[in-house]
């Protein structure tokens, strides 16, 4: 079921058992796939379909994303996706988000902010490059702009694996898509690691894009305070940093 207000999109997605983990638990790149198609359908239902977007050469680019989780999904659950456009501030887009199960108690919630790109160029546009008018939703949010992912100067980072960008990692604008960076991320963990620790959200903040046949160092740190740092780094630049979040 699809709901379309002027200024805020609401959607329903199915959990199937290919979305979710050797626990039976929701993957975190799940929640992120919903998040976006949401968005997605949001600008869609606007006037401005991603074929349009595509045609005219611009696309959308998330810079930082702070997401909470209360829970994981569970097989055969519907999920009910609330999004909406929280404001611009010079050139980037405010974007929230609320995760509600079918008894409406919300299992999560994120805060993004994201860019609209020139693709060609790779050139950052203003919000009034868009051809078509976005209305702000303030009748809610979620909380204040995110931060970017900042990994403290003593935390030490080891490499777990090597990863390079390949056909199933890549997205309509040809770059890796958000959301394997964050199965990058969960795969820096044992099943050790998963079986014991419990998962309240992630910050990630995506530094370079990633493109076919790029090949970068998956490094990890241990579990500390915030939680487990992640950071995708290339020979001559860094792609991603990123804060998986545990329950203490």
């Amino acid at each position: 079921m699809n709901q379309l207000d002027k200024l805020l999109w609401i959607e329903d997605f199915f959990v199937q058992a290919s979305d979710t983990d050797f626990r039976s638990k929701g993957k975190l790149s799940f929640i992120l796939d919903i998040m976006q198609r949401a968005a997605d359908s949001a600008v869609h239902n606007l006037g401005l379909s991603m074929d349009k977007m595509l045609e005219a050469g611009m696309g959308w680019m998330v810079i930082t994303m702070d997401l909470d989780i209360n829970r994981l999904p569970f097989p055969n659950e519907v999920l009910t996706v609330h999004t909406w456009s929280k404001g611009t501030k010079g050139a980037l887009w405010q974007r929230d988000y609320r995760i509600l199960d079918q008894n409406k108690l919300e299992i999560a919630s994120a805060r993004s902010i994201w860019a609209l790109v020139d693709i060609d160029k790779r050139k950052i546009l203003r919000p009034s490059a868009l051809p078509v008018a976005v209305e702000h939703y303030l009748e809610d949010s979620v909380g204040p702009l995110p931060q970017k992912v900042t990994i403290p100067a003593d935390v030490l980072l080891q490499e777990v694996y090597r990863y390079q960008v390949r056909y199933s990692g890549l997205d309509n604008n040809g770059h890796l898509n958000n959301a394997r960076y964050v199965d990058i991320c969960c795969d820096a963990l044992n099943l050790e690691e998963w079986k014991g620790l419990e998962l309240t959200g992630l910050q990630i903040t995506y530094a370079q894009e990633a493109k076919y046949g790029e090949e970068f160092s998956i490094q990890r740190s241990p579990l500390t305070g915030d939680g487990i740092y992640v950071r995708g780094q290339g020979e001559e630049k860094m792609f991603f940093e990123a804060c998986l979040k545990f329950a203490k």
